[in-house]
């Protein structure tokens, strides 16, 4: 039986369609993509942001061509090569980016050390606290597991709140903080048509950082029309979604 997960849109569409046609010429970073996938977004946002050249490759993660095994054994997006060599994992990929391009402006993490360890220190809490309930929410099925989830997914996103400066984390500042986590802000929609959530149940602080974030050109330049995300998060709203993420969710393990 086939995993019904391969019979997703094959490309990009909307903005982001236009960004990823400004990005096909050879270059020596190439970005092995899905464009519906989160973590690629927040990869993706930050070469926007820094404005560095790199050369789009859309790739189908559920059918995986040999050459993306072969310099990405876990076949997962978002991958790099750079210079023939390659890497992945989207928060990492995001502070290469920092260290192998330091002529492009504007940088994503601070110049000052304590600033740039605390926003790994956040960046961290939205890895381990935000996605993971995110994603808990949008899968659990019986309605008590739903309402558990979402409070505490509206629990990480107050904690990380309550040290937002405006209007983005830092301040004026758009960091990698900001970037790691505008997907989610993106996708919220999903959890408010189906799981109850509001941004104002989180508080008016929230939303308002929301919807700046939403509204960022490196957010908007890296996102598809809306129907087409639609039948891949009907997956994980049944619980049905084949992805690592999905699997490592309902196994109870970290991804």
């Amino acid at each position: 039986m086939s995993v019904p997960d391969q019979h997703i849109y094959p490309h990009a569409t909307a903005r982001a369609a236009q960004t990823v046609e400004q990005h096909q010429e050879p270059q020596d970073l190439v970005f092995y993509s899905g464009w519906f996938c989160p973590f690629v977004q927040r990869t993706w946002i930050a070469l926007e942001e820094r404005g560095i050249p790199y050369q789009y490759k859309e790739v189908n993660p559920y059918k995986k061509e040999k050459h993306f095994l072969d310099i990405n054994p876990k076949g997962l997006v978002p991958a790099i090569e750079y210079k023939g060599k390659a890497l992945y994992e989207s928060l990492i990929l995001m502070e290469f980016f920092e260290d192998a391009f330091p002529e492009y402006k504007p940088r994503l993490l601070p110049d000052d050390p304590f600033d740039r360890a605390y926003v790994r220190l956040w960046v961290d809490h939205v890895a381990k606290q935000v996605v993971p309930a995110f994603m808990r929410t949008v899968m659990a099925q019986e309605p008590e597991k739903q309402k558990e989830n979402l409070e505490e997914y509206y629990k990480a996103l107050r904690a990380f709140t309550d040290k937002v400066k405006g209007p983005y984390f830092l301040g004026e500042q758009f960091s990698l903080v900001d970037a790691a986590l505008a997907p989610w802000v993106v996708r919220d929609y999903i959890i408010a048509e189906n799981r109850g959530y509001s941004r104002e149940a989180v508080g008016d602080k929230w939303k308002a950082y929301a919807e700046k974030v939403e509204t960022r050109e490196s957010v908007l330049k890296t996102i598809s029309e809306k129907e087409h995300y639609a039948e891949i998060y009907a997956r994980y709203l049944r619980n049905e979604a084949q992805s690592e993420a999905a699997k490592a969710m309902r196994a109870g393990r970290p991804f």
